[in-house]
């Protein structure tokens, strides 16, 4: 578990949000510290903000409220101020949900085994004798990063030289609403780029009234889809509730999977480390990417490091490697520049930045990046998820496995054509994940329905 989320009134109330607040403060060692606070459009998400500081000030900390912003603005503002944050948000799931997503400062992530159980245990006291008031309480107050946020991502990602372009952006009445004018267009006050973009349900509205904010899911992206190319357009982006994932639609009104954005951005992000002078570079990718992201990686020089799945993990591994980007296949971008966390819309401008560079439309420019065959994610309802890895272990006995996270079984080195093949529990639900990826497409088919066999008789 890398945050909080729940039902607004029954799982998460404002007692237990000034609780966290207050064991935040505490676990952390923030007291006569700055704690940044943010929060996505939600109706609850006010109410919750005002507990979290009311919880944090009185341990000691002082509580900057950026108002209302996107997941990675909050990231920004943690890494620019070098600041532990608080982000209110339930990203892709529906209006009756609320949460917070936490980070040490800079951005540094938090998950169950570095700190989020112990501040929950805090919580949990808190919630039985209240929060006493320390001696010297912090105090509130407001900034907005908007502009600041917007100005740092177009001094990363240049894109005032690339070709005209006309995008579709779908921010699903999500933050994307806010932070996609201020970054492409002139909302923040910023030059104009040559780019035209055609607006999709930008108000912000926590009901999510058009569709869910879950671009991960394809219902979501018809609207998408139909209006670029309604308006003949180049590309299309689509942002999730809380604008921290951005899911790309080329030309032709069809996905770009994640894996092929995490491999065009890759090489985007090397050359620019490259321009810099760099010349030991890594790039992190999960091991549910396709085979052919690694293989871009290391073929313009840089090396590849394959690491679990994960929010909090990936932070880590960001850290620990020094890797200047690292992506996932559930349209998660991670970036050094940007304090190792992750950010949608940076990766959105790198895209943009390599089709607005050369003539070729997205469609024709992104296929290189997929010659592989995928099964996607499929998950399925288990009671016994343990007992079913192991007779999947059992059946491809003679095959190479690795339990890096979950069980992946791969073809034999040599083997023609080759494959892999991924197994995981959910950390949340009694789900298995499978995920099946070769260099035949018969093969992909006969492995996903061989394995799916097991998983659901």
């Amino acid at each position: 578990m890398y945050d909080i989320r729940g039902l607004v009134g029954s799982e998460i109330t404002p007692e237990n949000v000034k609780a966290i607040g207050a064991a935040f403060v505490d676990e952390l060692g923030l007291a006569g510290k700055s704690v940044v606070v943010g929060h996505d459009m939600r109706d609850s998400s006010p109410m919750f903000v005002e507990a979290f500081i009311d919880g944090a000030t009185s341990r000691g900390a002082d509580a900057i409220n950026l108002g209302l912003c996107s997941t990675d603005e909050c990231y920004f503002a943690s890494g620019h101020l070098d600041a532990a944050s608080a982000m209110f948000t339930a990203s892709h799931n529906p209006a009756t949900y609320n949460g917070i997503k936490l980070s040490r400062a800079s951005a540094r992530g938090i998950s169950m085994d570095t700190g989020l159980a112990k501040i929950l245990e805090r919580a949990e006291k808190y919630l039985e004798t209240g929060v006493a008031e320390v001696l010297e309480v912090g105090f509130s107050s407001e900034h907005d990063t908007l502009v600041e946020y917007a100005s740092y991502l177009r001094e990363l990602v240049d894109l005032s030289n690339i070709r005209p372009l006309k995008i579709v952006i779908d921010a699903a009445n999500g933050m994307g609403g806010l932070t996609a004018p201020a970054v492409f267009g002139t909302a923040a006050n910023l030059p104009k780029l040559p780019i035209e973009i055609i607006p999709m349900y930008f108000e912000l509205d926590g009901s999510f009234p058009n569709h869910e904010a879950n671009p991960l899911d394809p219902k979501n992206l018809v609207d998408l889809q139909r209006a670029v190319l309604a308006h003949g357009a180049d590309a299309g982006l689509a942002f999730d509730g809380d604008a921290d994932r951005c899911f790309v639609i080329d030309e032709k009104g069809q996905p770009v999977t994640p894996s092929a954005v995490a491999a065009i951005v890759s090489l985007s992000e090397i050359a620019r480390a490259k321009s810099r002078g760099d010349n030991e570079i890594t790039v992190l990718h999960n091991l549910l990417t396709s085979r052919a992201v690694a293989e871009f990686i290391e073929a313009a020089g840089a090396k590849a490091v394959r690491t679990r799945v994960g929010h909090s993990l990936i932070k880590d591994d960001m850290a620990r490697t020094g890797a200047i980007f690292g992506g996932e296949h559930s349209a998660h971008y991670y970036f050094k520049d940007f304090f190792g966390a992750d950010n949608g819309m940076l990766a959105a401008m790198n895209v943009l930045l390599e089709l607005g560079s050369q003539a070729k439309p997205l469609s024709e420019f992104a296929a290189r990046f997929n010659p592989y065959f995928a099964s996607g994610e499929i998950n399925s309802k288990v009671l016994d998820a343990g007992a079913k890895i192991d007779l999947i272990k059992s059946e491809f006995s003679d095959s190479p496995v690795d339990e890096l996270d979950g069980i992946t079984i791969s073809s034999s080195p040599g083997e023609s054509p080759w494959w892999w093949l991924n197994v995981r529990s959910s950390n949340t639900e009694p789900l298995l994940r499978l995920n099946v990826e070769s260099s035949d497409p018969a093969t992909t088919k006969s492995l996903t329905d061989r394995v799916l066999g097991i998983i659901q008789n």
